[in-house]
């Protein structure tokens, strides 16, 4: 009986010097800089030259996306996403900035959280969806060949 006591213990213990951790991955560009950029002015390369070059960008329309994440890992428990956002900026035609938008997800849903644009691009929130939920799910293993 001591033993089962000990090992409750042991247990409690163990769960109450448990933290948890909260990660970043990812990267959105500050309000402020996003504020600087002119809409119809700026280019990619002006653009880039303000807020930096995303890690993503849209296949073929030539969009640029950045993602950022918050991550709360506690104990053995597996990994929570607890914020997720995108900045989608796109360009028209002549490569000049068309729109600068801001998404973020909550409770599974897309949501619009500011906008400066000239045509809402929401008309691919699948990609959007898509983007915003598969973040963070990929492994390494999901890119080698069996």
């Amino acid at each position: 009986m001591a033993s089962k006591h000990l090992t409750i213990l042991a247990a409690a213990l163990a769960f109450a010097g448990c933290t948890p951790i909260v990660s970043e991955h990812g990267y959105i560009p500050p309000a402020q800089e996003l504020a600087r950029l002119q809409i119809g002015v700026d280019t990619r390369d002006t653009v880039a030259e303000a807020v930096g070059r995303p890690s993503t960008s849209g296949v073929t329309e030539g969009d640029w996306y950045y993602v950022a994440s918050t991550r709360r890992t506690f104990g053995p428990f597996a990994p929570r996403i607890t914020a997720r956002e995108v900045v989608a900026i796109t360009y028209d035609d002549a490569g000049r900035l068309a729109n600068v938008e801001r998404f973020g997800l909550r409770e599974g849903r897309v949501v619009a959280l500011s906008r400066r644009v000239t045509q809402s691009t929401v008309r691919r929130p699948g990609f959007l969806s898509q983007l915003l939920t598969s973040v963070g799910r990929l492994q390494a293993g999901d890119f080698l060949a069996d």
